[in-house]
């Protein structure tokens, strides 16, 4: 089959400078969150208030979600690469590394999804540009935990890689999730029956291991940080997720990662007094160099220039 070269419009990047702005939220929401809440109370509050929000909307809007087995599997599917297993990482990650360092490692995301793009799809294949891209990806890693690893494994080094495993597990559900564009489901029921089927999953799971109702009530800051991570960080960015998903492909969506940090990065900085290391904004520096290799388009836009001018 013939490779597709799928580009982003305008409007594509409208949603996905939007989406960074949602997401990158999350890890400032996460940061004041386990303050006071467990790592799997906070998932299960967040994709569960998301699901009633969701289910609200599709009920406003005169839909109704699907009764199919094979539409619900792919839901649990999703909702197990793209909500609990990522989630739980990275809220983990946070009680150990600020908001900052976890949104720069969640930036690798789309280094690996090229990697699995190019081996499960038949659209999305490896290029030189692409290959590039994911040694100075890996590089820009490197950078940032590289050190940390060769002191030997500790709490700060488990993080990191927590963290990254959460990278992993979203690229893996941009894979995925593109089996929703020939289930016939619309984004906004794609994104309802995914945090739907996780909330299913993760409240019993947070009950019996966390044991929240133990545990002192928390205060007016925190419930204010979970539901703006379970309605804006949760609700609506996967609508606007599953949008970009079905139009733009995997590798496209998943360069969001990168404009992630420059949100998270802003407000730990500015409200929560997050310090950062100059690996920091080397490895973020080399992601970026990274990401520009996998896109493509500002290497051609450099050479069109240069053409110009000869």
């Amino acid at each position: 089959m013939k490779a597709v070269n799928r580009s982003m419009g305008p409007l594509e990047w409208f949603l996905l400078i939007a989406l960074s702005v949602l997401w990158g939220g999350s890890f400032f929401f996460v940061e004041v969150a386990v303050e006071a809440l467990g790592p799997l109370t906070i998932v299960a509050l967040r994709v569960g208030l998301a699901a009633v929000a969701l289910n609200l909307i599709v009920v406003a809007m005169g839909l109704r979600m699907p009764i199919n087995r094979q539409v619900w599997t792919a839901f649990l599917g999703m909702g197990f690469l793209n909500n609990m297993v990522p989630f739980s990482l990275i809220v983990w990650g946070q009680v150990h590394i600020t908001s900052g360092h976890a949104s720069i490692l969640n930036a690798s995301t789309p280094f690996f999804t090229v990697i699995a793009a190019h081996y499960l799809t038949c659209d999305e294949k490896l290029t030189g540009g692409r290959l590039l891209g994911v040694m100075l990806g890996i590089a820009g890693v490197a950078a940032m935990v590289g050190a940390d690893a060769l002191a030997g494994i500790n709490t700060h080094t488990l993080a990191q890689l927590a963290v990254l495993g959460a990278a992993i597990s979203y690229a893996c559900a941009g894979i995925f999730g593109r089996r929703f564009r020939t289930l016939g489901c619309s984004p906004l029921v794609t994104a309802t029956g995914q945090v739907t089927a996780s909330a299913l999953v993760l409240f019993p799971l947070a009950l019996v291991v966390e044991q929240p109702w133990g545990q002192p009530l928390p205060g007016v800051e925190v419930w204010g940080a979970v539901i703006g991570l379970a309605l804006f960080s949760t609700a609506l960015a996967y609508i606007l997720y599953f949008r970009i998903l079905a139009t733009a492909g995997a590798t496209n969506l998943l360069l969001v990662t990168f404009l992630i940090p420059i949100s998270a990065i802003l407000l730990g900085t500015a409200i929560l007094g997050e310090q950062f290391e100059p690996k920091h904004l080397i490895g973020m520096g080399l992601i970026g160099l990274g990401l520009a290799a996998i896109d493509g388009r500002p290497l051609a836009c450099l050479r069109r220039k240069l053409a110009r001018s000869e």
